[in-house]
């Protein structure tokens, strides 16, 4: 069943409102002890831990090209639902991801818009170099990686990549709302 829920979209469970607290800073017990469900595997990066931290102590999250032209497509107000759902967070874009919404506002059309809006909203966002080239296969990296702590995208296939390398994914829920969906 856990399939048919990525396929589905993200599921609003247990879980997925407890990563959502331990994205948003854990709670008081976890924080006043410093662990996490996720501790022994040792592979993620956690709230707590400075490898994916932004330098101000609140977790990082990876945007693709799909949550970026969400606000247009979806009428999604990207960064509020991200306020909402994590509270503080810092935000990356990879340069691939720049690189596609660049080529997508060349054209015309609402595809067009979409990706322009994007490309300024990525402006919000520290843009980081990754060895692929390809905006998906950078995202996949960095969450393996655990440079990331989840990544932002609408993009089924991309998600259960995501969610296979062991990261979180935030996407959409309903028609615009934002929800993880854990691995």
């Amino acid at each position: 069943m856990a399939d048919d829920a990525r396929a589905d979209g993200p599921e609003s469970t247990a879980a997925g409102e407890a990563r959502a607290e331990a994205l948003a800073g854990g709670s008081e017990a976890q924080r006043a002890s410093g662990s996490d469900r996720h501790s022994p595997s040792g592979n993620r990066a956690l709230p707590g831990d400075s490898r994916t931290q932004s330098g101000d102590g609140v977790p990082t999250v990876a945007l693709d090209a799909s949550a970026l032209m969400a606000p247009v497509e979806a009428d999604l107000r990207l960064f509020e639902e991200l306020d909402r759902l994590l509270g503080g967070y810092g935000t990356v874009v990879p340069a691939a991801v720049s690189a596609e919404l660049d080529g997508l506002r060349g054209g015309n059309g609402a595809a067009a818009t979409a990706a322009s809006v994007g490309a300024d909203l990525a402006e919000r966002a520290e843009t980081v170099e990754t060895d692929e080239s390809y905006a998906d296969d950078a995202l996949v990296a960095l969450a393996a990686a655990g440079r990331v702590d989840a990544v932002v995208t609408n993009d089924g296939p991309l998600a259960n990549r995501v969610l296979d390398a062991g990261a979180p994914v935030i996407a959409l829920r309903g028609r615009n709302t934002l929800a993880i969906t854990e691995p």
